[in-house]
């Protein structure tokens, strides 16, 4: 496990409001908010997360999960964990992305994505890594619209026996490439390009 870098954040971080102005991101407090990160992944899961799982990510990166809601609803999170890659680089990691599908087409996986991305920049990382199916084409265009490129490809990754692309998106980045690169992903997002896909053993949906 990587260091706490940031393990007590004392109060919840606000964004401006997206392409709604009910729409609103907070970012993860304590123990009372996983159950609220469970229920929207087991909502959407291909392949079963123990208590344990999110316990590992949100205990010892709290700063690295975000929340969307709509005025006083959950309907999206993003977690992610950052540690040292082999005592080299260090390595961002996207392990769940989960958009209720009655919000595709709004930016908002591409915004809880963006700031994910951004803790980790202040932290130090090198690169940022995910997994997607390779059959899922419209997320892996989504993903390349971010900056992420295809790193390898892993054979029978997924229990189901589909194989992934790891791909990998560089650090640092400025925040007017950040911005530019978001813009190509909201607008890959407004095309309709928003499914759902394996990621790190869980489900994304954007």
């Amino acid at each position: 496990m990587g260091e706490q870098a940031a393990a007590c954040v004392e109060e919840r971080q606000e964004s401006g409001a997206s392409a709604s102005t009910s729409i609103h991101y907070v970012q993860y407090k304590d123990e009372d908010d996983l159950t609220i990160i469970m229920d929207l992944v087991d909502k959407e899961l291909s392949e079963p997360y123990s208590i344990f799982t999110y316990r590992y990510f949100l205990h010892n990166w709290p700063h690295l999960c975000f929340f969307a809601y709509d005025g006083d609803t959950p309907f999206g999170t993003v977690v992610c964990k950052m540690d040292s890659h082999r005592g080299q680089a260090m390595r961002g990691y996207v392990a769940m992305l989960v958009v209720d599908k009655a919000y595709r087409g709004k930016r908002v996986g591409s915004e809880l994505v963006k700031m994910a991305i951004r803790e980790m920049i202040k932290g130090g990382c090198d690169e940022v890594v995910l997994e997607a199916e390779v059959v899922n084409t419209g997320a892996l265009k989504l993903y390349q619209g971010l900056g992420f490129v295809r790193d390898k490809r892993l054979h029978r990754y997924y229990l189901n026996g589909v194989d992934a692309y790891r791909l990998k998106l560089l650090l640092p980045l400025s925040e007017e490439k950040l911005a530019e690169l978001a813009a190509q992903a909201e607008a890959l997002e407004l095309e309709g390009v928003a499914p759902g896909d394996s990621l790190g053993g869980g489900v994304v949906e954007l």
